[in-house]
C-alpha cells in the first residue's frame, strides 16, 4: 500500500507526518510524506520556529512526485492540519491527479479545526474552507466531535444525534465518517468513545478514558484507521485496530510522563494490536 500524506512536520514531538508516517510504516505501508509546514515544534508550546511552506513550494514537491510516474500507484491521499489558506487548493488538485491516475484511490481528510475543550485553534477560514471545499471531495473524513458539529452546522451530544450529524457528512460528500472523541452523557464514566459509518453500518467502539492531553493523537488516529480501513474494507476491523494501537500509544505516553506522545516506544502496538476492544454495532 502506498499513502500520500501531506501534512504539517515538526523536529521535536510528534504531529502531522511527525505522528503519521512511522506508525503507517510499522504496518507496512510506503509512505510519500509532503510537508506543509516545517516547524521546530507544535505549536501547543504557544513558541515555536520554522517556516509555513508555501503553496507554490508545495505543489511543486507533488508534481515532481507525479513526474516519477507513481500517482497509478497511490491507494490513499492523507491530510490534516493545513497552515494556510493555499494549501486545500494544493491538496484537493493533488487529489484529482493521483484518481485520474487511479481511479480506485481514496482521499482521506482529517478536518483539523478545534476541539471542544479548547475552541478553534486554525486560522479563521480555515474551517470554511474544509466544510465547502475540501470534505466534499474526501471519500473519508475523521473529525472530532467538535469538528463534526462545525461542518454539520449541529451540537451532536447523544448518540443519536451523533449518527445524526454523520448522516449529514455523509450527504456532504465523504461516505466513510470516522468520529473521534466521542463524549455522550450517558456513556458509562471515565470512557470515551470513536464512531465508525459507512455504508454498511455504524459501528461504536469504546476505550478507557486516558487523563491526559496528547498533541499528534488524532494524526496517529486518522492515518492508522485509513490504511486499515483501505486494506480490510472493514469499518468495524479498522476502527478496532486502531483503537487498541491508540489507546496502547496514550497509556505509553502516560506511564513516561513526557508530554509528547511515545511514538517509537510504542511500535509493536501497530504491528501487532492487541485487540483488546470490541466494535458494537448501531445501526
Amino acid at each position: 500500500m502506498k499513502i500520500l500524506s501531506i501534512q504539517s512536520a515538526v523536529a521535536y514531538g510528534h504531529v502531522g507526518n511527525s505522528a503519521a508516517v512511522f506508525p503507517l510504516q510499522r504496518i507496512g505501508v510506503e509512505v510519500l510524506p509532503v510537508y506543509t509546514v516545517n516547524f521546530s515544534n507544535h505549536t501547543g508550546y504557544g513558541a515555536w520556529r520554522g517556516p509555513l511552506i508555501d503553496p507554490a513550494d508545495v505543489r511543486e514537491v507533488i508534481t515532481g512526485i507525479e513526474e516519477r510516474g507513481v500517482f497509478g500507484q497511490i491507494d490513499a491521499v492523507l491530510s490534516g492540519y493545513q497552515g494556510g489558506e493555499g494549501i486545500g487548493d494544493v491538496i484537493i488538485d493533488a487529489v484529482a491527479r493521483v484518481k485520474a491516475a487511479n481511479p480506485n484511490a481514496v482521499y482521506a481528510c482529517d478536518p483539523v479545526m478545534g476541539n471542544a475543550k479548547s475552541g478553534c485553534f486554525v486560522a479563521p477560514a480555515i474551517p470554511i474552507l474544509l466544510r465547502e471545499r475540501v470534505v466534499p471531495v474526501a471519500d473519508i473524513i475523521t473529525p472530532n466531535q467538535f469538528e463534526l458539529g462545525f461542518l454539520t452546522e449541529t451540537e451532536p451530544d447523544t448518540l443519536e444525534s451523533t449518527l445524526d450529524s454523520v448522516d449529514l457528512a455523509r450527504a456532504m460528500g465523504p461516505r466513510t465518517v470516522l468520529v473521534t472523541s466521542v463524549e455522550r452523557p450517558d456513556r458509562e464514566e471515565e470512557t470515551i468513545e470513536m464512531l465508525a459509518v459507512d455504508d454498511e453500518g455504524a459501528w461504536l467502539v469504546q476505550t478507557p478514558h486516558l487523563p491526559m492531553k496528547a498533541n499528534g493523537s488524532g494524526d496517529v488516529t486518522a492515518a492508522l484507521f485509513t490504511a486499515h480501513y483501505v486494506e480490510t474494507g472493514s469499518a468495524q476491523t479498522a476502527l478496532e485496530r486502531t483503537a487498541s494501537s491508540v489507546y496502547d500509544l496514550l497509556q505509553a505516553t502516560l506511564d513516561s510522563g513526557e508530554r509528547e506522545l511515545q511514538l517509537i516506544e510504542a511500535q509493536e502496538f501497530y504491528a501487532h494490536p492487541r485487540m483488546q476492544f470490541t466494535a458494537r454495532q448501531v445501526r
